[in-house]
Protein backbone atom coordinates (compact mmCIF):
# COMPACT_ATOMS: atom_id res chain seq x y z
CA UNK A 1 0.00 0.00 0.00
CA UNK A 2 1.48 3.63 -0.66
CA UNK A 3 2.18 5.70 2.33
CA UNK A 4 0.57 8.98 0.57
CA UNK A 5 -1.90 9.25 -2.26
CA UNK A 6 -3.25 12.33 -3.95
CA UNK A 7 -6.04 12.25 -6.34
CA UNK A 8 -6.92 15.67 -8.13
CA UNK A 9 -6.78 17.82 -5.04
CA UNK A 10 -8.04 21.13 -5.76
CA UNK A 11 -7.89 24.37 -3.31
CA UNK A 12 -8.77 27.75 -3.92
CA UNK A 13 -8.98 30.94 -1.86
CA UNK A 14 -11.39 33.59 -1.71
CA UNK A 15 -10.13 37.60 -2.46
CA UNK A 16 -11.43 40.21 -1.48
CA UNK A 17 -14.07 41.21 1.59
CA UNK A 18 -16.55 38.42 1.51
CA UNK A 19 -14.89 36.58 -1.27
CA UNK A 20 -16.27 39.41 -4.03
CA UNK A 21 -13.08 39.58 -5.55
CA UNK A 22 -13.10 36.03 -7.04
CA UNK A 23 -11.01 32.94 -5.96
CA UNK A 24 -7.27 32.22 -6.39
CA UNK A 25 -6.64 28.23 -7.23
CA UNK A 26 -3.72 27.11 -5.38
CA UNK A 27 -4.09 23.45 -6.33
CA UNK A 28 -5.32 23.00 -9.68
CA UNK A 29 -5.81 18.99 -9.97
CA UNK A 30 -2.67 17.74 -8.33
CA UNK A 31 -2.25 14.04 -8.24
CA UNK A 32 0.73 12.47 -6.45
CA UNK A 33 1.67 8.82 -5.70
CA UNK A 34 4.70 8.03 -2.90
CA UNK A 35 5.59 4.89 -1.41
CA UNK A 36 6.87 3.99 2.10
CA UNK A 37 10.28 4.86 2.87
CA UNK A 38 10.83 7.41 -0.25
CA UNK A 39 12.13 10.76 0.96
CA UNK A 40 10.22 12.90 -1.88
CA UNK A 41 11.33 17.33 -2.60
CA UNK A 42 8.71 19.42 -3.61
CA UNK A 43 9.94 22.08 -4.95
CA UNK A 44 8.51 25.28 -7.70
CA UNK A 45 8.42 28.96 -7.44
CA UNK A 46 6.53 31.30 -4.69
CA UNK A 47 3.16 30.98 -4.99
CA UNK A 48 2.98 27.78 -6.90
CA UNK A 49 1.09 25.96 -4.02
CA UNK A 50 3.49 23.71 -2.58
CA UNK A 51 2.80 24.59 1.17
CA UNK A 52 -1.10 24.89 0.56
CA UNK A 53 -0.02 21.16 -0.53
CA UNK A 54 1.65 20.54 2.52
CA UNK A 55 -1.40 22.39 4.41
CA UNK A 56 -4.12 19.75 2.99
CA UNK A 57 -1.85 16.62 3.90
CA UNK A 58 -1.40 17.32 7.42
CA UNK A 59 -5.15 18.03 7.46
CA UNK A 60 -5.04 21.91 8.31
CA UNK A 61 -6.56 22.68 5.49
CA UNK A 62 -10.08 21.24 3.76
CA UNK A 63 -9.54 20.83 0.25
CA UNK A 64 -12.20 21.84 -2.35
CA UNK A 65 -12.13 18.69 -3.75
CA UNK A 66 -10.14 15.48 -4.57
CA UNK A 67 -8.93 12.63 -1.96
CA UNK A 68 -5.78 12.36 -0.01
CA UNK A 69 -5.23 8.87 1.43
CA UNK A 70 -2.34 8.18 4.36
CA UNK A 71 -1.45 4.69 4.28
CA UNK A 72 -5.25 4.01 3.14
CA UNK A 73 -6.66 6.17 5.79
CA UNK A 74 -7.83 10.36 5.70
CA UNK A 75 -5.52 12.60 7.04
CA UNK A 76 -7.51 13.40 10.10
CA UNK A 77 -7.65 10.03 11.20
CA UNK A 78 -6.17 9.55 14.62
CA UNK A 79 -3.88 6.53 13.86
CA UNK A 80 -2.09 9.32 11.25
CA UNK A 81 -2.12 11.99 13.46
CA UNK A 82 -0.07 9.83 15.50
CA UNK A 83 2.30 9.02 13.43
CA UNK A 84 2.88 11.73 11.99
CA UNK A 85 5.68 14.65 12.88
CA UNK A 86 6.31 17.99 10.85
CA UNK A 87 9.06 20.88 11.24
CA UNK A 88 6.73 23.99 10.07
CA UNK A 89 9.37 26.86 7.85
CA UNK A 90 8.16 29.78 10.44
CA UNK A 91 8.61 28.32 13.99
CA UNK A 92 6.69 29.56 16.67
CA UNK A 93 8.44 27.63 20.42
CA UNK A 94 7.86 28.65 23.62
CA UNK A 95 10.61 31.12 24.57
CA UNK A 96 10.40 31.10 28.05
CA UNK A 97 10.87 27.51 28.45
CA UNK A 98 14.17 24.88 27.85
CA UNK A 99 15.03 22.90 25.58
CA UNK A 100 14.66 19.79 27.35
CA UNK A 101 11.31 20.84 28.98
CA UNK A 102 9.55 21.88 25.37
CA UNK A 103 10.61 18.59 24.35
CA UNK A 104 9.01 17.04 27.66
CA UNK A 105 6.07 18.79 27.20
CA UNK A 106 5.72 17.75 23.60
CA UNK A 107 6.52 13.92 24.91
CA UNK A 108 3.70 14.20 27.06
CA UNK A 109 1.36 15.75 25.14
CA UNK A 110 2.01 12.54 22.60
CA UNK A 111 0.96 10.42 24.89
CA UNK A 112 4.33 8.20 25.71
CA UNK A 113 5.46 6.81 29.26
CA UNK A 114 6.10 9.06 31.80
CA UNK A 115 8.89 6.83 32.68
CA UNK A 116 11.07 7.07 29.50
CA UNK A 117 10.19 10.39 28.96
CA UNK A 118 13.65 12.13 30.38
CA UNK A 119 16.00 9.62 28.65
CA UNK A 120 14.06 9.55 24.78
CA UNK A 121 14.32 13.56 25.56
CA UNK A 122 17.66 13.62 25.88
CA UNK A 123 18.11 10.86 23.12
CA UNK A 124 16.05 12.80 20.55
CA UNK A 125 18.86 16.28 21.69
CA UNK A 126 21.57 13.93 21.04
CA UNK A 127 20.31 13.20 18.28
CA UNK A 128 19.92 16.35 16.46
CA UNK A 129 23.67 17.53 18.09
CA UNK A 130 22.58 19.87 21.32
CA UNK A 131 24.38 19.29 24.36
CA UNK A 132 23.26 19.31 27.55
CA UNK A 133 24.10 22.87 28.03
CA UNK A 134 22.16 23.96 24.99
CA UNK A 135 19.23 21.61 26.64
CA UNK A 136 18.97 23.97 30.20
CA UNK A 137 19.04 26.89 28.23
CA UNK A 138 15.60 29.13 27.69
CA UNK A 139 14.17 28.38 24.17
CA UNK A 140 14.48 32.78 23.48
CA UNK A 141 18.55 32.45 23.62
CA UNK A 142 18.89 30.11 20.95
CA UNK A 143 20.23 30.70 17.66
CA UNK A 144 18.33 30.09 14.29
CA UNK A 145 20.46 27.03 13.98
CA UNK A 146 19.84 25.80 17.21
CA UNK A 147 15.72 26.56 16.71
CA UNK A 148 15.75 24.62 13.83
CA UNK A 149 17.18 21.50 15.29
CA UNK A 150 15.13 21.51 18.29
CA UNK A 151 12.25 21.60 16.02
CA UNK A 152 13.44 18.55 14.40
CA UNK A 153 13.77 16.96 17.18
CA UNK A 154 9.94 17.65 18.30
CA UNK A 155 9.10 16.37 15.18
CA UNK A 156 10.69 13.14 15.67
CA UNK A 157 9.34 12.75 19.20
CA UNK A 158 7.39 9.22 18.94
CA UNK A 159 9.43 7.88 15.96
CA UNK A 160 6.97 8.91 13.63
CA UNK A 161 6.51 7.32 10.53
CA UNK A 162 5.46 10.24 8.05
CA UNK A 163 7.51 13.27 8.67
CA UNK A 164 6.43 16.57 6.58
CA UNK A 165 9.41 19.36 7.03
CA UNK A 166 9.12 22.58 5.38
CA UNK A 167 12.35 24.57 4.84
CA UNK A 168 14.68 21.94 7.37
CA UNK A 169 18.24 23.27 7.12
CA UNK A 170 17.20 27.28 6.43
CA UNK A 171 19.46 28.98 8.91
CA UNK A 172 21.67 25.43 9.92
CA UNK A 173 25.23 25.81 9.95
CA UNK A 174 27.46 23.01 7.79
CA UNK A 175 27.85 20.37 10.80
CA UNK A 176 24.06 20.99 11.27
CA UNK A 177 23.26 20.19 7.93
CA UNK A 178 25.39 16.98 8.37
CA UNK A 179 23.49 15.71 11.50
CA UNK A 180 20.12 16.58 9.22
CA UNK A 181 21.33 13.89 5.82
CA UNK A 182 22.54 11.50 8.58
CA UNK A 183 18.67 11.44 10.07
CA UNK A 184 16.52 11.42 7.16
CA UNK A 185 18.77 8.96 5.82
CA UNK A 186 18.10 6.58 8.29
CA UNK A 187 14.66 7.25 8.82
CA UNK A 188 14.31 6.49 5.06
CA UNK A 189 15.88 3.25 5.79
CA UNK A 190 14.04 2.38 8.29
CA UNK A 191 10.65 2.70 5.95
CA UNK A 192 9.45 6.01 7.22
CA UNK A 193 8.05 8.05 4.72
CA UNK A 194 9.29 12.40 4.15
CA UNK A 195 8.22 15.14 2.51
CA UNK A 196 10.40 17.72 2.03
CA UNK A 197 9.65 21.49 1.13
CA UNK A 198 12.69 23.51 0.10
CA UNK A 199 14.03 26.42 -2.08
CA UNK A 200 17.31 24.64 -1.37
CA UNK A 201 17.87 22.78 -4.43
CA UNK A 202 21.04 21.04 -3.80
CA UNK A 203 20.16 19.62 -0.49
CA UNK A 204 17.25 18.40 -2.03
CA UNK A 205 18.72 16.75 -4.76
CA UNK A 206 21.23 15.09 -2.34
CA UNK A 207 18.63 13.85 0.31
CA UNK A 208 15.26 12.58 -1.77
CA UNK A 209 14.90 9.73 -4.29
CA UNK A 210 12.18 11.58 -6.22
CA UNK A 211 11.59 15.51 -6.63
CA UNK A 212 8.17 16.51 -7.73
CA UNK A 213 8.10 20.47 -9.90
CA UNK A 214 5.28 22.27 -8.94
CA UNK A 215 3.96 25.93 -10.66
CA UNK A 216 0.36 27.09 -10.53
CA UNK A 217 -1.03 24.64 -8.83
CA UNK A 218 -0.10 21.50 -10.87
CA UNK A 219 2.26 19.08 -11.03
CA UNK A 220 4.27 20.10 -13.39
CA UNK A 221 7.10 17.58 -13.95
CA UNK A 222 9.11 14.05 -11.73
CA UNK A 223 12.72 13.98 -11.28
CA UNK A 224 13.90 10.58 -10.24
CA UNK A 225 17.62 11.50 -8.51
CA UNK A 226 18.72 7.82 -8.15
CA UNK A 227 18.63 7.48 -11.76
CA UNK A 228 21.16 8.41 -14.60
CA UNK A 229 20.60 11.59 -16.24
CA UNK A 230 20.15 11.36 -19.92
CA UNK A 231 21.34 15.10 -20.87
CA UNK A 232 24.12 17.21 -21.58
CA UNK A 233 25.58 19.13 -19.56
CA UNK A 234 29.35 20.69 -18.75
CA UNK A 235 31.42 19.54 -16.06
CA UNK A 236 34.16 21.25 -14.31
CA UNK A 237 36.75 19.14 -13.62
CA UNK A 238 39.47 20.59 -10.99
CA UNK A 239 43.04 19.06 -11.28
CA UNK A 240 45.80 18.45 -9.10
CA UNK A 241 48.31 21.30 -8.44
CA UNK A 242 51.00 19.28 -7.79
CA UNK A 243 52.13 17.92 -11.01
CA UNK A 244 52.73 20.26 -14.28
CA UNK A 245 49.38 22.12 -15.90
CA UNK A 246 47.99 20.17 -18.81
CA UNK A 247 48.28 21.82 -22.14
CA UNK A 248 44.78 22.65 -23.50
CA UNK A 249 45.46 21.55 -26.25
CA UNK A 250 46.30 17.97 -24.39
CA UNK A 251 42.85 18.45 -22.62
CA UNK A 252 41.12 19.10 -26.17
CA UNK A 253 42.54 16.06 -28.10
CA UNK A 254 41.87 13.88 -24.65
CA UNK A 255 38.34 15.60 -24.66
CA UNK A 256 37.51 14.97 -28.31
CA UNK A 257 38.56 11.08 -28.28
CA UNK A 258 35.99 10.17 -25.32
CA UNK A 259 33.35 12.25 -27.55
CA UNK A 260 33.60 15.42 -25.25
CA UNK A 261 34.29 18.71 -25.72
CA UNK A 262 36.92 21.01 -24.17
CA UNK A 263 35.30 24.51 -23.21
CA UNK A 264 38.25 26.10 -21.63
CA UNK A 265 40.19 25.95 -18.84
CA UNK A 266 41.53 28.32 -15.49
CA UNK A 267 43.49 27.11 -13.08
CA UNK A 268 43.44 24.31 -11.23
CA UNK A 269 39.55 23.79 -13.45
CA UNK A 270 39.15 22.46 -16.54
CA UNK A 271 35.63 22.73 -18.14
CA UNK A 272 34.61 19.89 -20.80
CA UNK A 273 30.67 19.79 -21.98
CA UNK A 274 29.32 16.20 -22.26
CA UNK A 275 26.34 14.62 -23.92
CA UNK A 276 24.95 12.73 -21.14
CA UNK A 277 26.49 10.08 -17.66
CA UNK A 278 28.18 8.18 -20.13
CA UNK A 279 29.64 10.99 -21.62
CA UNK A 280 30.79 11.65 -18.61
CA UNK A 281 32.05 8.37 -17.89
CA UNK A 282 34.21 8.21 -21.11
CA UNK A 283 36.25 11.32 -20.47
CA UNK A 284 36.82 10.88 -16.85
CA UNK A 285 38.41 7.42 -17.85
CA UNK A 286 39.97 8.52 -20.61
CA UNK A 287 41.93 11.82 -18.27
CA UNK A 288 42.92 9.50 -15.70
CA UNK A 289 44.00 6.48 -18.72
CA UNK A 290 46.46 9.49 -20.00
CA UNK A 291 48.04 10.12 -16.53
CA UNK A 292 46.03 13.32 -16.25
CA UNK A 293 45.77 13.86 -11.96
CA UNK A 294 41.88 14.19 -11.18
CA UNK A 295 41.30 16.21 -7.86
CA UNK A 296 37.04 16.52 -8.12
CA UNK A 297 34.73 16.56 -11.24
CA UNK A 298 31.40 18.07 -10.41
CA UNK A 299 28.56 19.48 -12.87
CA UNK A 300 28.04 23.39 -13.51
CA UNK A 301 24.85 23.08 -13.02
CA UNK A 302 22.43 20.93 -10.85
CA UNK A 303 19.78 19.13 -11.70
CA UNK A 304 17.43 20.88 -10.20
CA UNK A 305 18.47 23.91 -11.11
CA UNK A 306 17.97 23.02 -14.85
CA UNK A 307 14.66 21.50 -14.04
CA UNK A 308 13.50 25.15 -12.41
CA UNK A 309 15.14 26.84 -15.53
CA UNK A 310 12.89 25.17 -18.06
CA UNK A 311 10.01 25.54 -16.12
CA UNK A 312 9.32 21.61 -15.30
CA UNK A 313 9.36 21.01 -18.86
CA UNK A 314 12.86 18.76 -18.99
CA UNK A 315 11.71 16.06 -16.54
CA UNK A 316 9.27 13.16 -17.05
CA UNK A 317 6.10 13.67 -15.28
CA UNK A 318 5.76 10.36 -13.60
CA UNK A 319 9.21 9.28 -12.47
CA UNK A 320 9.18 5.66 -10.61
CA UNK A 321 10.04 5.52 -7.28
CA UNK A 322 13.42 3.91 -5.71
CA UNK A 323 13.86 0.37 -7.24
CA UNK A 324 11.34 0.63 -10.02
CA UNK A 325 13.62 1.61 -12.81
CA UNK A 326 14.76 4.82 -14.79
CA UNK A 327 13.83 8.24 -15.29
CA UNK A 328 12.75 7.27 -18.60
CA UNK A 329 10.17 4.27 -17.94
CA UNK A 330 6.72 4.80 -16.74
CA UNK A 331 5.85 4.67 -13.49
CA UNK A 332 3.93 1.49 -11.71
CA UNK A 333 0.36 2.02 -11.46
CA UNK A 334 -0.85 3.33 -8.03
CA UNK A 335 -1.97 1.06 -5.80
CA UNK A 336 -5.26 1.19 -4.33
CA UNK A 337 -5.30 3.20 -1.44
CA UNK A 338 -8.83 2.57 -0.56
CA UNK A 339 -8.89 1.44 3.32
CA UNK A 340 -9.88 -2.41 4.00
CA UNK A 341 -13.16 -2.34 6.11
CA UNK A 342 -11.04 -3.63 8.96
CA UNK A 343 -8.17 -1.73 9.18
CA UNK A 344 -9.68 2.30 10.17
CA UNK A 345 -7.93 2.66 13.81
CA UNK A 346 -4.99 0.21 12.90
CA UNK A 347 -2.03 1.63 14.21
CA UNK A 348 0.81 -1.21 13.51
CA UNK A 349 0.99 0.33 10.34
CA UNK A 350 2.69 2.90 11.61
CA UNK A 351 4.90 1.68 14.25
CA UNK A 352 8.66 1.21 14.17
CA UNK A 353 10.08 -1.78 12.99
CA UNK A 354 11.15 -4.08 15.87
CA UNK A 355 14.70 -4.47 16.95
CA UNK A 356 17.25 -2.58 18.83
CA UNK A 357 17.51 0.79 17.02
CA UNK A 358 20.30 2.08 14.55
CA UNK A 359 23.39 2.45 15.87
CA UNK A 360 23.72 6.29 16.49
CA UNK A 361 20.14 7.31 16.99
CA UNK A 362 20.74 7.48 20.57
Amino acid sequence: MAAIVVENLVKSYARGLGGLGGRTVALAGVSLTIEPGETVGIIGPNGAGKTTLLGCLLGFLRPDSGRIAIHGLPVDDLAVRAATGYLPERLVLDRWMSGMALLQFHHALAGLPADSREADCQALLDRVGLDREAAGRRVGRYSRGMLQRLALAQALVGEPRLLYLDEPVSGVDPAGIVVFRDILARLSASGATILINSHQLAEVERVCHRVVFVKQGRVEAMETMRAGAAHARVLRVRLSTEQPAAAPGRLAAIAGDAGATFRGWSAPDARFAVADDAGATRLIAALARDGVALIEVMPEEGRLERLFAAGGGSAATGASPPGAGSAGEAAPAAPDASPAPDTAGDHSRFMPPPGPPAEGAR
